[in-house]
């Protein structure tokens, strides 16, 4: 008997991570690369994504010891504003390369969604060098921030770190607001303050130099009432993003998923009390899994046929023919047969 299984990916700002096994069961295969997929002035580039993919894909479905890849997932960083080359290119290039029948493409949030809290309603904070709130009643998705570090991703690394250094900029020129610990902290990392502004701005990894220094600022929080303040700010911009998503009835779940999740008390103590001000019918749960667990966790109900996920074409972009017909509501939870053409994410 042919085993048929998923291929669920995260694609990245450091590579792509992916797995391979069969639905009802964990992961059997998995792998990493270590280069990220290009953008270019159509997007992300669903060429240069397939040339990295199709290789790993069938070794680790070799190794699984899966015959056939039924079903895909694949999560990717941009995709909500970047990904109409991977909505008009992917799904068919996965056919013809892999012989895949269902298809989802997400954005990395979602799959970060998924990952923390299944299909149940509620808020997520994704939160590393940038910052991204999501969050769904099952009917539909809504989205706050992530607008970049120069725009938004309040809260975020990026954020943190960058009101470091201007609290030791302040320090450096004698103004209020300043901390002489942070000033003593950016000159041990970066050298010579002065020299901040040649190494900064002409960078296009601007935004992982300045989520650098928000370790340093969790550091010095417990001595200087500057970096404490710092990181008292980022959790209300976090909670902030956070109640702009969260169903506003019922009992949703609130998660935080990312690199800061690291940062310990300094950060997760205001913002647990921030969230508990700002939310108090939502209750605060630890994430269950990352955005790589999270297209596994789709893979498995879109290859089951139970998916209630909200499919919107910016957000969760699937190709299936197993689809009911639209409710009142306009949305389309999985299970018979529909001409492709009908689904919502291909208008």
């Amino acid at each position: 008997m042919t085993v048929a299984g998923y291929l669920a990916v995260d694609s990245g700002g450091s590579g792509l991570r992916v797995a391979v096994g069969v639905p009802g069961r964990a992961p059997s295969a998995q792998r990493e690369t270590r280069e990220p997929v290009r953008t270019g002035a159509r997007g992300i580039d669903p060429a240069h994504l397939m040339s990295q993919l199709t290789p790993l894909a069938r070794e680790l479905a070799a190794e699984a010891g899966v015959e056939e890849l039924g079903t895909a997932v694949v999560g990717a960083a941009g995709f909500a504003t970047l990904g109409d080359a991977l909505r008009a290119e992917l799904p068919d290039a996965l056919a013809r390369a892999l012989g895949v029948r269902r298809i989802a493409l997400a954005a990395d949030a979602v799959t970060a969604y998924a990952g923390a809290l299944g299909s149940r309603p509620g808020a997520v904070l994704a939160a590393g060098t940038g910052l991204i709130a999501i969050g769904t009643d099952l009917t539909g998705w809504r989205r706050a921030d992530g607008w970049g570090h120069l725009l938004g991703d309040c809260g975020g690394g990026a954020w943190i770190g960058r009101a470091g250094l201007e609290a030791a900029l302040r320090a450096h020129d004698g103004r209020e607001g300043g901390s002489a610990a942070l000033l003593r902290c950016a000159e041990e990392q970066f050298g010579p303050v002065r020299q901040l502004p040649g190494l900064l701005y002409p960078r296009t990894d601007r935004a992982a130099v300045l989520a650098s220094f928000a370790p340093q600022v969790a550091d010095r929080s417990a001595d200087d009432p500057v970096a404490a303040d710092i990181l008292r700010a980022a959790a209300r911009h976090m909670a902030d993003s956070a109640a702009a998503v969260c169903p506003a009835d019922g009992a949703p779940e609130v998660a935080l998923t990312g690199g800061l999740s690291k940062m310990g008390d300094p950060l997760l103590v205001p913002l647990r009390e921030e969230l508990a001000r700002r939310l108090p019918h939502a209750r605060q749960v630890p994430p269950e899994g990352d955005p790589l667990h999270g297209a596994v966790r789709i893979a498995a109900e879109l290859a089951a046929g139970r998916l209630t996920l909200p499919g919107e074409p910016t957000m969760l972009h699937v190709t299936a023919a197993t689809r009911k017909r639209a409710d009142k509501t306009g949305r389309i939870p999985l299970t018979c047969t529909l001409p492709e053409q009908d689904h919502p994410g291909n208008q």
